[in-house]
């Protein structure tokens, strides 16, 4: 064999300019489809979001007022407030994540640095995963059996726990998440000068996912926030004043599932106010966060 075939066999085949136009001009037309479908998705997806702040922002202002922080829910005609409803939705919301973050943040501690391959890490994550993605009545009925059946008696305790659990399992999935994101070569490092294993995870892998697993504990909060079905089977709600654990408590979804649909025009006007203070007050949630654990130079 010649030099001349040798070169043109380790050469390849020879480049034909009309099949590479071709190909030039096939992936040119396909990604001006792709990012015309994904430029028309997120318009639509903005125009729904707008409309529905827009929607809040219009009817939610109009009966925005001084009372609705001072007074509590009334009868109708009787143009009340929603304290007791925002005073009962701060305290079953904070109960709720104080008691299923750290749960949640040393089950999904143990399922990234301590049960990896295990049989029963697989179940726990299983189980995690299966509640996550349960619909919140199925909870709230849960605890209905549990907390409220038992003892003759709905409580703010009963809802507190009721959120507990929907906290658990996304706090477990995001801290499970970000710890395995953590490289390898830090956890060596802190082996290396000493540190046993419990005090690497405490002092090197949460300050490294801190971000991660504060926003994972804002979706659960931002989740629970509104969540109104476990409510109704376990704190029912208060027309009045309360703040005894141990009795029903109002709440602010509770509050505007029931004015929502009622035929009284100021307690449908509440029900408006009191979606617009939940949507703001997790967007201020989100946005302090994001202040606090901002990047420091």
């Amino acid at each position: 064999m010649s030099a001349t075939a040798a070169d043109a066999m380790m050469a390849g085949p020879k480049r034909n300019a009309k099949v590479a136009d071709a190909l030039s001009r096939s992936r040119q037309r396909t990604n001006r489809i792709i990012k015309a479908l994904c430029v028309t998705a997120t318009g639509i997806g903005l125009v729904f979001l707008f409309a529905i702040l827009a929607t809040l922002l219009w009817l939610g202002f109009a009966g925005l007022g001084l009372s609705v922080f001072t007074e509590s829910t009334k009868p109708p005609g009787s143009h009340g407030g929603l304290l007791n409803a925002i005073i009962g939705s701060l305290i079953q919301t904070a109960i709720g994540t104080a008691i299923g973050t750290p749960i949640g943040i040393m089950v999904g501690t143990y399922l990234s640095e301590y049960a990896v391959g295990t049989k029963l890490g697989d179940a726990v994550r299983f189980v995690s995963d299966v509640l996550l993605s349960a619909p919140s009545i199925l909870i709230g009925l849960f605890v209905y059996q549990v907390l409220v059946n038992p003892f003759d008696g709905f409580s703010g305790i009963a809802g507190g726990i009721a959120l507990a659990v929907i906290v658990i399992p996304i706090v477990v999935r995001t801290t499970e998440d970000m710890l395995r994101l953590i490289p390898v070569a830090l956890r060596e490092a802190a082996v290396a000068l000493g540190a046993p294993k419990w005090k690497s995870i405490v002092m090197v892998c949460y300050p490294a996912a801190r971000d991660g697993i504060a926003t994972g504990v804002l979706l659960a909060v931002a989740r629970i926030a509104g969540e109104t079905a476990p409510l109704l089977f376990t704190s029912l709600g208060n027309l009045n004043w309360s703040l005894n654990l141990g009795r029903p408590m109002a709440s602010l979804p509770v509050t505007i599932y029931q004015y929502a649909g009622s035929a009284f025009d100021d307690w449908v006007q509440l029900a408006w106010v009191g979606a617009l203070l939940i949507t703001f007050g997790v967007l201020a949630l989100n946005i302090l966060a994001r202040f606090v654990l901002r990047p420091r130079a």
